[in-house]
């Protein structure tokens, strides 16, 4: 018997090796003599004779790839369209056309279907799966039917397991010849592989997602926005998942592999994403992107000049080694891609004023000297301007009822758990609750939305001193992308009761058990009022604007001391460069004043102190003399970047060139330099990078190029502008593109 095959799926047919196996299925044959069924079942490969005609031989497969790929929700990856890959969801019907030498005859035909799984597979561990074929009304697992008959061919309909390993299956038909004493198995082994992922649609998986509105968004969607800045001026950042672009799949797959994930392991969502968290930075196995937050980005790529992360996995896949660089929300877009590409609904999340807990007190803690200086070798916990880690929607069955849902994991390398670079998941409800006993990382996530500022003072004797504790300025407006819109979803409430309510409170007081931290929340009388405030709409170029209002509420004068101060810095709330401190000592507060302090800087001042993000601190440390009433507090200020204008069409067609144009205007008293626009939108166009010219001081910037979309829907553009001076100046654009 020789090889066949066809453009719908070929495959090779030869007598079966696995004599144990087979016995181990059918243990009734061991009735029979063993050494003559040895004797007839042979250990190596051999055709079947010519002669043999009443044997019935499977000469092609047609895995019906269009109708399958629609019902399961996959016929944008670009595997099915370009490959003619089958890729299916797990404990789905699909159906495959078998064609035979006759027709096939249920009562004489002995056939069996095969999918095995990685690089030992088992019955034992759930990747080898062997059925016959059965009744309709079969529960839930693996198994297939007839569907319809005609001539030599047999329309078959199969299910996999709702629980099987994702990845590539091998699928295999065997037809089983008995004689007297004698058992002859011969296999047809299909030529491709059948990808199989999770299933958010299927009731039985543990990724099931109950709503179609948030399938569309947290499974389909290949664009989207991530927000940055501060919880007083958020910025939606266009990102560009692209989870069905060319190698999206097979790289997400490799990830996988490449983690040392058991093969039995990757049918548990669970373990798949704790895996994907720590496989996304390079930190401990030469994973996706290696993390850089110096500001200086030799021999690599700035984290704010990415539009995707379609250009940073193709790297990865093609050259196996870390992509350079990446900060928080890189790794959040690569997450959400990777686990969309699996099947595993995803959204990337922001939290502004996020903690970085380094001692796991869940408080987030800064050391002064007695004069009031701060003890920088001291504090070593931040306050990041914002966050970006993932939610990923998961059951938990080793959790107590109600805890599944949306899980948080985060793959920016900040702090180890269980010896690597990972976090999570970890249920939103248990954070929510202070529940911090519940896997993965309870402490750590909590603190990041919901732990408290301490502000320790050294005392004459050397002692710290508890002066001050900030019970509500972490976690602001936690943001995501909302489902069928490009507007932000507020989803505070998801992680936190409300700030200052008893629930939020018992569910501090609740995390904090787990610290060894105590007597935090003890007050005492403070008579006068502090407001640090800060202009938040700030473009790059203006003066920048702040204040601190203080009210003496008491009947008495009062004279405060303190230093307001202004410094540039990462969005990782560490300090870059100073740019201004002014004395507030001795400002005098007759009873029942008011006074608002004013700073103004202008951009001669800060212009070559800013970082890449434009974020700036105002801090402030204030101490009442009278009373010894301590205020302690950090604002954040980022300047706004200039807006990007785009011309472009409202609809196009398939292969049909169009042209965009994008342009603005520079606000900075410099020239622009080392310009570039980097370009994405997925079925319109791939990543692509256009070199620019300078763009002098105040001079109107125009770019122009063509795009020719390769498939039909709606689509989205993304426009990145990136120089020396700015980076990330950006905007999306919505078109239908017709057939």
């Amino acid at each position: 018997m020789g090889c066949a095959g066809s453009t719908s799926g070929g495959g090779r047919r030869a007598r079966t090796t696995d004599n144990n196996n087979y016995y181990n299925r059918h243990p009734g044959l061991r009735n029979h003599s063993r050494n003559g069924i040895e004797s007839e079942i042979t250990r190596h490969v051999r055709e079947l004779p010519a002669e043999d005609k009443t044997l019935i031989e499977v000469l092609k497969v047609d895995l019906d790839v269009e109708t399958n790929s629609n019902a399961h929700h996959t016929n944008e990856y670009d595997v099915v369209e370009k490959k003619k890959s089958l890729v299916i969801r797990r404990g789905q019907e699909f159906n495959i056309n078998i064609e035979f030498n006759r027709p096939y005859d249920s009562q004489k035909d002995d056939l069996r279907i095969v999918f095995q799984f990685g690089k030992n597979p088992r019955p034992s561990v759930g990747t080898h799966a062997e059925f016959i074929l059965s009744e309709k009304d079969k529960p839930k697992q693996w198994g297939a039917y007839i569907n319809s008959k005609e001539g030599n061919s047999l329309n078959l309909v199969l299910n996999s397991s709702p629980s099987c390993p994702v990845g590539k299956w091998s699928l295999k038909i065997d037809v089983v010849k008995r004689a007297e004493n004698s058992v002859e198995v011969f296999r047809y082994t299909h030529t491709d592989d059948i990808y199989i992922l999770f299933n958010p649609w299927c009731k039985d998986d543990f990724v099931y997602m109950y709503e179609e509105k948030l399938l569309k968004e947290y499974i389909l969607n290949e664009t989207g926005k991530i927000y940055s800045g501060s919880y007083k001026k958020i910025s939606p950042k266009p990102w560009v998942f692209g989870q069905f672009e060319e190698n999206m799949l097979d790289c997400s797959l490799l990830l996988l592999e490449v983690s040392g994930l058991l093969d039995n392991a990757r049918g548990n969502p669970i373990a798949v994403v704790r895996k994907i968290s720590q496989m996304v930075n390079s930190s401990d196995d030469d994973g996706v992107l290696t993390g850089n937050w110096s500001g200086d980005y030799a021999g690599g790529t700035s984290p704010l000049n990415w539009p995707g992360s379609v250009d940073i996995l193709n790297e990865y896949y093609s050259t196996k080694r870390p992509v350079k660089f990446g900060q928080c929300w890189v790794f959040s877009g690569i997450v959400t891609t990777v686990c969309r590409a699996l099947g595993i609904p995803a959204r990337s999340v922001t939290n502004f004023a996020s903690a970085h807990d380094t001692d796991g007190s869940i408080t987030i803690d800064y050391h002064y000297n007695e004069k009031m200086e701060p003890l920088e070798d001291e504090n070593n916990d931040s306050v990041w301007n914002f966050h970006v880690w993932n939610d990923v929607w998961l059951a938990r069955p080793d959790l107590p009822n109600g805890y599944g849902g949306w899980q948080a994991i985060d793959a920016t390398p900040q702090e180890t758990s269980d010896g690597v670079y990972c976090m999570g998941p970890m249920s939103l409800l248990a954070i929510k609750r202070g529940e911090l006993f519940y896997p993965y990382d309870g402490p750590f996530c909590f603190a990041e939305v919901n732990s408290d500022r301490v502000y320790w003072k050294m005392s004459e004797s050397g002692a710290m001193e508890k002066v001050y504790v900030n019970k509500y300025s972490i976690g602001k407006s936690i943001s995501t992308k909302r489902p069928s819109s490009d507007e932000r979803e507020d989803v505070t409430d998801q992680y936190k009761f409300k700030e200052g309510s008893d629930e939020e409170r018992t569910a501090v007081r609740q995390a904090n058990q787990k610290s060894t931290l105590a007597g935090f929340y003890e007050t005492k009388a403070e008579d006068v009022t502090f407001e640090l405030k800060a202009n938040p709409d700030v473009f790059m170029g203006d003066t920048m604007k702040y204040c601190l209002e203080l009210k003496n509420t008491s009947s008495d004068k009062r004279v405060v001391n303190g230093t307001l101060s202004l410094a540039s810095s990462y969005y990782t709330g560490v300090t870059y460069r100073n740019i201004r401190d002014f004395s507030i000592d001795g400002t005098v507060l007759q009873p029942g004043e008011q006074k608002c302090i004013d700073v103004e800087v202008g951009v001669d001042e800060y212009l070559d102190k800013l970082t890449d993000h434009c974020i700036c601190k105002i801090s402030c440390m204030c101490l009442v003399e009278e009373t010894k009433q301590t205020f302690a507090n950090l604002d954040e200020l980022r300047l706004r970047k200039p807006h990007l204008t785009i011309k472009a069409p409202e609809t196009g067609k398939v292969g049909n060139e169009f042209e965009v144009e994008v342009s603005f205007v520079n606000p900075l008293p410099v020239t622009l330099t080392n310009c570039e626009l980097r370009v994405d939108g997925p079925g319109v166009q791939k990543p692509t990078k256009y070199k620019q010219q300078n763009v002098n001081a105040g001079a109107t910037y125009t770019g122009k190029f063509n795009m020719c979309p390769k498939k039909p829907g709606d689509r989205e553009i993304v426009v990145y502008f990136n120089c020396t001076q700015i980076y990330a100046v950006n905007i999306s654009h919505q078109i239908k593109i017709n057939p």
